[in-house]
C-alpha cells in the first residue's frame, strides 16, 4: 500500500524539479529569518541567489549539534515563540538538550510523513497501534501517535515502561502494530513467553522499530519470537523525529521522503560528497521546515543511498541500514568497532540472547574488551566445559568479524538489564583514565 503515490513514486526529474523549487525558498527563509545562517553565509561570502537548484546545495555551511547547543534553546528558530506550537528535545545526557521547535504546519508535514512509514507497513484504519515508544519530550511517541491516527487506525497510548500491562492490553485490546525500540521489541517477547499467555492468542502483525541502531539479524529474532514483520523506521528529533525514513514490504533499504528532508552523503573526514552506494556519514537539509530549519545538519549516522526505483513501486531514494554513528565507532588498538558488528555475530549463533555488554577499558596502555552476553535457557549449563566451549565458539566468531581478541564472559539469562528505551550496549571506562 501506498499513503501518497503522487509524491512516492514520482520520477526522479520531476522530484529534482521540486528539490531545487522548496532549497530555493529555504535558503532565502533561513537567510532572512535566522541570524545564525545569515552569518554563516556572510561569512563564506553567500547569498539566497547563489542556490538556483538541489546541486548548490554543496555550497552551504554544514550544521552540527554543537550548532544546536551553542544556540540553546531557541537560537535556531525562524519564527517567533507564537507561532511554536509544540516543542521536543534530545535527553542531553550529554549536556544541554538539542531542542527542536513546530509550527502547525511542521506538525501537519510530520505527521504525512509518519502516514507514508505505517502504510508502508501494511498499516490502515483497521488496526490497532500500541505506541509503546516514550511519550514527551522524546518524539516517538507524539509523532508516532499523530500518523496513526492519521491513517485512521485505533491507538493505544501506551509509552514505554510497565511491562505486564503492556502485555496485558496489547492482549485484551487486540493491538495489531507495535511501535518502540527494537530492544525493548525483544524484551515484550521474552515478558510474553513468560506470561504462559500463548502468542496465537495476540493479533501483532507488524512492527515499527527505531530510535537505535539495529541489525538484520535483529530483524530475524524479532520475527521468529513475536510472529511479526518487523519493519524500521528512521527518524532524528533535529529532523523532526520518526518518520524521516521507512522501510516498505520489500525490506530492502529505507525510503527517505526526500520531498522534506534532502539527504546526502559525506566523506566523515573531507566533508566531500560522495558516489551513489558510497557508505559515509548522513546529512540532511530540510526542504518544509517552518520552525527551526537546518542546513545540511550532519547526523553522524552512517549509511549510503540507493537511487534505483524499488520492487515496491517507490521512486524515494533508499538509505543503507544503519550501520552505527561516527561517534559510538569504537576504535580498539587502531581498529574500528561498531555495536552493530557485535550484535550480528552474537546472533548469528543460536547459543546466545541479542542482549550484550560490552565494557571497554585500558589496562597497562593497552586496549580491552569484555564482553558479557546472555546464554540462551537451553544452553546454559553448570558444567565449565560447555560453558569453556561457548566461550570459545563465541570468541572466535568474533576474532573472525573483528579482527581482536576479546574477554568472553557468559552470563545468565535475563541478568543484563533491560531498558524501556534505548538500551545501553557500551561502557567505555577509557575515558576516564
Amino acid at each position: 500500500m501506498i499513503w501518497n503515490e503522487t509524491i512516492e513514486c514520482m520520477d526522479r526529474e520531476s522530484l529534482r524539479k521540486i528539490q531545487s523549487i522548496r532549497l530555493k525558498k529555504m535558503v532565502d527563509y533561513v537567510y532572512h529569518n535566522t541570524p545564525f545562517y545569515r552569518k554563516k553565509m556572510q561569512q563564506m561570502d553567500i547569498t539566497p541567489d547563489d542556490i538556483n537548484d538541489i546541486n548548490d546545495i554543496v555550497k552551504l555551511p554544514f550544521t552540527t549539534k554543537l550548532d544546536l547547543r551553542d544556540n540553546y534553546p531557541f537560537g535556531l528558530c525562524a519564527v517567533p515563540m507564537s507561532q511554536i506550537v509544540r516543542i521536543h528535545a534530545s535527553s542531553g545526557t550529554t549536556g544541554k538538550p538539542t531542542v527542536v521547535g513546530y509550527t502547525r504546519k511542521d506538525l501537519s508535514v510530520w505527521t504525512e510523513c509518519l502516514s507514508r512509514s505505517f502504510t508502508a507497513f501494511g498499516g490502515s484504519q483497521s488496526d490497532v497501534f500500541q505506541i509503546s515508544y516514550g511519550y514527551g519530550l522524546f518524539t516517538g511517541g507524539l509523532g508516532a501517535h499523530a500518523g496513526a491516527e492519521n491513517i485512521g487506525a485505533s491507538v493505544i497510548p501506551m509509552s514505554s515502561g510497565n511491562t505486564q500491562k503492556q502485555i496485558t492490553l496489547m492482549h485484551d485490546f487486540g493491538a495489531t502494530m507495535l511501535c518502540c525500540t527494537p530492544s525493548y521489541a525483544l524484551h515484550l517477547a521474552e515478558a510474553i513467553h513468560d506470561s504462559g499467555i500463548s502468542f496465537e492468542e495476540f493479533k501483532l502483525k507488524a512492527g515499527a522499530f527505531g530510535a537505535e541502531p539495529w541489525t538484520e539479524s535483529m530483524r530475524c529474532e524479532l520475527e521468529k519470537k513475536l510472529g511479526i514483520k518487523a519493519y524500521d523506521i528512521y527518524g532524528l528529533s533535529e529532523m523532526d523525529g520518526p518518520g524521516v525514513g521507512f522501510e516498505c514490504e520489500a525490506q530492502h533499504g529505507t525510503h527517505l521522503n526526500e520531498d522534506h528532508f534532502f539527504p546526502e552523503i559525506i566523506d566523515p573526514k573531507t566533508l566531500e560528497p560522495m558516489e551513489s552506494g558510497k557508505t559515509g556519514e548522513l546529512v540532511f537539509t530540510h526542504l518544509t521546515k517552518q520552525g527551526m530549519p537546518l542546513l545540511r545538519y550532519r547526523t553522524k549516522d552512517l549509511s549510503a543511498l540507493h537511487y534505483e526505483k524499488c520492487s515496491c513501486g517507490r521512486t524515494l531514494v533508499r538509505m543503507d541500514r544503519i550501520l552505527g554513528r561516527s561517534d559510538d565507532m569504537l576504535i580498539i588498538r587502531g581498529v574500528n568497532v561498531f555495536p552493530t558488528q557485535i550484535e550480528s555475530v552474537i546472533l548469528s549463533l543460536p547459543e546466545f540472547d541479542p542482549n550484550f555488554l560490552l565494557i571497554v577499558d585500558r589496562i597497562n596502555n593497552t586496549d580491552v574488551m569484555e564482553l558479557q552476553v546472555e546464554v540462551r535457557p537451553d544452553y546454559y549449563s553448570d558444567e565449565i566445559n560447555k560453558i569453556v566451549a561457548l566461550k570459545k565458539k563465541l570468541g572466535a566468531a568474533l576474532q573472525s568479524v573483528l579482527g581482536l581478541s576479546v574477554n568472553v564472559r557468559l552470563v545468565e539469562p535475563r541478568s543484563i538489564e533491560r531498558s524501556t528505551g534505548k538500551a545501553k550496549r557500551v561502557i567505555d571506562k577509557r575515558v576516564f583514565k
